[in-house]
């Protein structure tokens, strides 16, 4: 067996062992065992890069390669289901469903409704092609990179799948992961995600798919669209849809009664806390499918399905006082502090308040019995005052906003169009000076590792600090000295993400480096020059502005610069860039041997060109590669579109 025959036989094996492991929990294999396989086929692609393949298992770690999401019209619109929280209303749903069939006997299929975020799954030939999330519902952003990575979704089909289909779903992030990467955060200094899907939704949305590998999402498949699929039923589809390679749920259930359907909902009601992942309903489905085209659609809606949601968990208590945290932009958050009580397995006593408007319309007192609520969000909230329990005339104290900062005792401001009422003291405020330095040393910005938030607290108590450039300044052990040392090599959009001007985020800072090259060129442009960047609106721009003109700030950046610090583009990082596609609008579509789908996207970028998902009259060329879309190459031809190979595209920028 020869090394190309090797490689095609360790990817079936290790796709087939991943499918054992994440979908079935049947792993055949020692972890031992399958790294080995791992480590033998990265070696083997490595030593022959003319058999890459975006689809092979050692893509599932991502790339740091930056990416866009360019917005791709679905095929197939992805409409939203009727909600109700009502269980009168589902036996309504039943009754339209009798009386739409003509008293036909039909059954209910029920499933899981999961609380994550909407994918449109596309295979052609048994291989992902692209994932699209559901967007409006007309379009979405094409995710496919980051999708590669998540570990139950198959890359490569068992055998006898159609042609080309479509299967929709959640994705979603488990408990568990969730846990860990706000443990992660917490020990960062970075704000918490307030519950699972949040964090799905936001970590799907990351430039950079190593971040998507390394936070363990996951994925349940519920929906198969397309010509010649195998089944009359949709539960039937999905029991195929097993059988090919996909997570799909074992507590999908047919009904054959309402009575049934009341069963499955009063069981999940109780035992879908006992789930590795976030539910918050029941969807509940006709199965056969001629019977689903018989009831039809609305204009927002199919007849034949319905989402039962559950009630948000609550419980009550007393709340004791509200005290004001400020955080390092000097953004005020209200917390209450309330007597212990067990919600959804947890003791809570804390629960935030947001902001002042969340607190003026709950109308807060001392004393008052508040209920407090998870649902999704594992951060408690108050919803409301429970005047079941609380006697109006033994209330304490109203509760207002604080109009000084708690802190440094500065008088508060909040902006017209802003929620967040905030402490402008940014220079003397000691949370704000801390919450920066730890943001500044965090593993995104500086990844200065060694000093964590318990040493800059002491640094800044002890006056040795006063602000983040000081720590180039001062004496420090041999440990810290080489962290400290190994940050001067961050790179130029880093160092401006690390800064913390308000705002600017990791994106953000991406942006604005590439555009302006270095720190010097960024602070000269105006306030219309920072408006023409694409992804820079009227806010960031205000405060980019603004930061590079106050004294202060400038004096900081000069001081960090002179330590080492990286302000401007590296040489490297310059020549890479080039005008040589400006204007011009680019579609991706196909296999590639010679780089990735992502890395295209950035050399188009690279090179001044702008990446599309969708053709239009308005795209330039097709970058090409093997497999391309039927569709998209008729389309392509229709309207006279050029088709590039990789070849004349490579030499095309060279």
């Amino acid at each position: 067996m020869n090394d190309k025959e090797r490689i095609l036989e360790l990817r079936e094996q290790l796709h087939t062992h991943n499918y054992n492991y994440y979908v079935l929990n049947r792993p055949a294999i020692s972890d031992q065992e399958f790294d080995h396989l791992m480590h033998e086929l990265e070696a083997l692609e490595q030593q022959h890069p003319d058999m890459y393949d975006a689809n092979s298992p050692t893509q599932r770690v991502g790339s740091d390669l930056s990416q866009d999401f360019p917005t791709v019209r679905h095929i197939r619109p992805m409409l939203s289901l009727a909600n109700t929280y009502n269980l009168d209303e589902i036996r309504e749903f039943y009754q339209r469903v009798s009386n739409g069939l003509n008293g036909q006997p039909f059954q209910i299929c029920a499933e899981l409704k999961y609380d994550g975020l909407s994918i449109a799954l596309h295979y052609e030939k048994g291989r992902l092609v692209q994932a699209v999330t559901r967007g409006d519902g007309v379009q979405g952003d094409d995710v496919t990179g980051n999708v590669r990575t998540i570990r139950t979704i198959p890359l490569v089909l068992n055998g006898g799948v159609p042609d080309e289909f479509e299967i929709r779903g959640e994705i979603l992030m488990p408990w568990s992961s969730f846990e860990r990467l706000n443990r992660e955060r917490s020990e960062e200094g970075e704000e918490l995600f307030a519950n699972p899907r949040n964090a799905a939704s936001g970590t799907l949305k990351s430039k950079d798919s190593r971040i998507v590998a390394h936070r363990g999402l996951d994925a349940y498949l519920y929906y198969l669209l397309g010509e010649d699929l195998p089944g009359e039923g949709h539960y039937q589809r999905m029991q195929t849809a097993r059988e090919w390679g996909f997570n799909v749920s074992n507590d999908i259930k047919l009904c054959d009664t309402l009575q049934d359907v009341w069963d499955y909902i009063t069981y999940w009601d109780t035992h879908r806390k006992e789930l590795p992942v976030a539910t918050d309903g029941i969807v509940l489905k006709v199965n056969s499918l001629a019977q689903q085209r018989s009831l039809g659609m609305t204009a927002k809606s199919p007849r034949w399905a319905i989402a039962y949601k559950f009630q948000a968990e609550q419980a009550s208590t007393i709340l004791h006082e509200v005290t004001f945290q400020v955080g390092r932009t000097g953004i005020i958050t209200p917390v209450a502090n309330m007597s212990p009580v067990l919600l959804s397995g947890t003791m809570v006593h804390r629960a935030t308040l947001h902001n002042q408007d969340v607190m003026d319309a709950l109308n807060l007192h001392i004393g008052d019995n508040v209920l407090i609520e998870k649902g999704g969000e594992i951060i408690p909230k108050i919803v409301d005052i429970d005047w079941e329990q609380t006697n109006p005339e033994c209330r304490g104290a109203k509760i207002d906003f604080i109009t000084h900062c708690p802190v440094c005792g500065t008088p508060l401001q909040r902006n017209a169009d802003e929620a967040s009422t905030f402490c402008p003291n940014d220079r003397e405020c000691a949370p704000q000076i801390i919450g920066r330095m730890e943001h500044f040393v965090s593993r995104k910005a500086m990844n200065i590792n060694m000093i964590g938030s318990e040493l800059i607290n002491s640094y800044f108590n002890t006056g040795l600090v006063h602000d983040v450039s000081d720590l180039y300044y001062m004496q420090h052990d041999a440990k810290i000295r080489q962290s400290i040392e190994d940050s001067k090599q961050v790179p130029f959009e880093r160092v401006l993400f690390a800064l913390g001007i308000r705002f600017v985020g990791e994106t953000a800072a991406k942006v604005l480096a590439r555009k302006y090259k270095d720190i010097d060129s960024l602070s000269q442009a105006s306030i219309e020059s920072l408006l023409e960047t694409d992804g820079i609106g009227q806010v960031i721009a205000a405060s980019v502005y603004t930061y590079l003109r106050d004294d202060r700030n400038i004096a900081l950046i000069n001081r960090l610069r002179q330590a080492g610090l990286q302000f401007a583009l590296s040489e490297t990082q310059l020549t890479q860039h080039s005008n040589t596609l400006e204007g011009q609008t680019i579609v991706i579509s196909g296999v590639f041997a010679h780089h990735s789908r992502d890395e295209y996207k950035r050399m188009i970028e690279q090179h001044g060109g702008k990446n599309s998902g969708s053709i239009s009259a308005k795209t330039s060329f097709i970058l090409a590669g093997d497999n391309m879309g039927p569709a998209k190459l008729e389309k392509a031809q229709k309207l006279g579109i050029r088709i590039v190979n990789e070849e004349e595209f490579l030499s095309m920028i060279e």
